[in-house]
């Protein structure tokens, strides 16, 4: 999974632009988002309900992943009273433990069993949903995909 994912990764990144939204996963886009299941939570268990909740899949081999760390760390404090920031790798605790840069200020989990990764079949990471507080997927994607990247706008778009 994990060379398939960088292997998708790196592909994606050598592209300089998008003529459409591609994603590397099952699309969920205006369907009910699967419920959320992790194996352990390596923070505090967010309060999710009446929220926005954005689900990051990724790892910390993933170069990709670790660039989009410090901009979720910006999305969970800018809009920490609508939205719920949520990293789930399918690493062991200690791996994700280990990583000390950059850090995560939002909330972390891991699921070694891949369920919630292998509902969305995520095949590329990292990928992002954001699930509206009705359980609404309401965007996914690659969040640095060119013409379509995950942004302050973007959630602002979407919180309204």
């Amino acid at each position: 999974m994990k060379k398939i994912a960088l292997l998708f990764t790196l592909l994606f990144v050598s592209m300089s632009y998008a003529q459409d939204k591609q994603i590397w996963a099952k699309s969920f886009l205006n369907k009910k988002a699967p419920e959320i299941v992790v194996e352990k939570w390596l923070t505090d268990q967010p309060e999710t309900e009446g929220k926005f909740i954005l689900i990051d899949f990724w790892a910390t081999w993933c170069g990709p992943c670790k660039k989009a760390i410090p901009e979720l760390n910006v999305f969970h404090e800018k809009f920490k009273d609508q939205l719920v920031v949520i990293g789930i790798s399918d690493e062991t605790q200690e791996k994700v433990e280990k990583m000390k840069s950059p850090k995560m200020d939002y909330f972390s989990a891991i699921d070694t069993e891949e369920r919630l990764e292998r509902i969305y079949e995520v095949k590329g990471i990292p990928h992002c949903v954001i699930i509206n507080p009705e359980g609404i997927v309401v965007w996914e994607g690659w969040p640095h995909l060119p013409g379509f990247e995950l942004t302050e706008e973007v959630i602002k778009d979407l919180i309204k």
